[in-house]
């Protein structure tokens, strides 16, 4: 037998159905009126570097691509003639492994326990990886079955990583004067950093692209993204350049409604 908790819950929760389904009917054939549905997923390729080179990097010796997905739902919206708006919602991954030539290039290391921090000359190896939520906000403009987008993203962190090593070289304690100190190859004889614990878990940037409407159901996409805010807080300055996120993102779309 129903009590009149139940019966009561019962009600409530018609009521919630009802309204939203009127709720959803009243948002499509008004302020939603035209709108489509996308689901996609992709892959992005590119790193983390500052605008412009600094002289203390003498070159890459090796740049490793990782698997840097991305997968999410948007919706547009056509405002007037050609032009519309995109709202997203992604989950993506961008890392990057890089192998450098450094001279004069301020560190921070640890090797058998002891921090060493200074000007090395050598190599030095970085693995990092982001992990993010991302919302990115764009104006669209459709040419034939083309929608040129761009807009501003803003993204949250959800985990991230920034460690690696400085090997085959030395390091000058201080400045580049003070007392050189070798650094060989072995995971002993290297120095090694990790500077996760001082990474942004926000970041805001810049995102143009295309979205090419091949069939009803089926599109590809191309976007670039720049993020305008380094990976690091603004406290850290052990890694002394600025570096921005800067990738390029490809996948294919599905038109969900």
């Amino acid at each position: 037998m129903m009590t009149m908790k139940s019966v009561v819950l019962a009600i409530l929760l018609l009521l919630v159905a009802s309204t939203s389904a009127r709720g959803e009917d009243f948002l499509h054939r008004g302020i939603l009126k035209g709108t489509e549905y996308y689901g996609f997923a992709g892959y992005e390729v590119g790193g983390s570097a500052p605008t412009s080179m600094p002289a203390s990097i003498r070159g890459v010796n090796k740049l490793s691509l990782t698997p840097n997905l991305i997968a999410g739902f948007q919706m547009e919206k056509p405002l007037t003639g050609r032009i519309g708006l995109q709202l997203g919602l992604q989950f993506e991954n961008k890392g990057m492994t890089v192998d450098s030539r450094v001279k004069n290039y301020h560190v921070a290391v640890e090797r058998g326990g002891e921090t060493l921090e200074g000007q090395f000359t050598g190599n030095v190896n970085v693995h990092a990886t982001e992990w993010m939520f991302t919302v990115p906000l764009m104006a669209t403009y459709k040419v034939g079955k083309v929608h040129l987008k761009a807009g501003p993203y803003v993204s949250y962190l959800t985990s991230c990583d920034f460690h690696g090593w400085a090997y085959n070289g030395y390091l000058r304690e201080g400045d580049p004067t003070g007392a050189k100190v070798q650094l060989g190859e072995t995971e002993a004889e290297r120095g090694n950093f990790d500077f996760s614990d001082h990474m942004r878990r926000w970041h805001a940037g810049l995102g143009l692209g295309a979205d090419w409407h091949i069939s009803y159901h089926l599109g590809a996409f191309f976007n670039l993204a720049y993020t305008f805010n380094g990976i690091f807080k603004s406290d850290f300055t052990t890694v002394e350049e600025t570096l921005h996120p800067i990738y390029g993102q490809l996948g294919i779309t599905y038109r969900l409604r």
